[in-house]
């Protein structure tokens, strides 16, 4: 794959019946990560989970529509490729940079271990992704699944950006606590939808 928002592989090794994938290496002059003090020091490397988790003043509209046209754009060429990353969270993605005036960042799709293609058939590992930004079907441990799990992640995400706190939040192992709030969020759209339903055709 060749995309400007997609970490780069340069080469698979098999060696002992396991696989290695090498990736670009992404210098580390290029990298930002902004602080608590809203300073801009260089780092090896920074991903958008550490661009969020200092941060006090939330993201502009601007920012989030961009680096999330960036991110669908990515995922987009990604899937019409016929893979699925199965792996998305805020720290899958990388954040790149040109100088450390410029507060243009470039996010990159990187962490594609648990890749798979789109045309192989499941069932798949139950096991994938970060409680947070699992799909429903994939919180509830079913090996039936398909790209669209990536899709579910990309809204949690972005949500996140905009609230600068998870949408589905679950500290314990199991999904008891993340399964409670679905719950808790489709009622409450279900009532407003219903509420604003009745308003209408009073």
């Amino acid at each position: 794959m060749n995309h400007p928002n997609i970490v780069k592989l340069k080469e698979v090794i098999r060696e002992s019946d396991i696989l290695y994938f090498v990736f670009e290496y992404m210098v580390g002059g290029q990298f930002l990560i902004r602080c608590g003090l809203h300073h801009l020091v260089q780092s090896p490397e920074c991903n958008l989970y550490q661009l969020m988790k200092d941060r006090e003043k939330m993201f502009s509209e601007g920012e989030v529509r961009n680096w999330c046209f960036q991110v669908f754009q990515g995922l987009s060429y990604m899937h019409q490729w016929g893979y699925f990353h199965r792996y998305l969270k805020p720290g899958t993605f990388i954040i790149a940079s040109e100088s450390f005036q410029m507060e243009i960042y470039t996010m990159v799709y990187s962490d594609f271990g648990l890749a798979r293609e789109i045309s192989s058939q499941p069932p798949y590992t139950e096991y994938v992704s970060t409680r947070w930004y699992r799909a429903p079907e994939v919180l509830l441990q079913s090996y039936l699944y398909s790209s669209k799990v990536d899709m579910w992640a990309m809204g949690a995400i972005m949500a996140e950006l905009f609230s600068l706190r998870p949408l589905f939040p679950g500290a314990s192992p199991g999904f008891c606590e993340s399964t409670s709030s679905f719950k808790w969020h489709f009622q409450t759209c279900a009532t407003d939808l219903l509420y604003q339903f009745q308003y209408d055709n009073a």
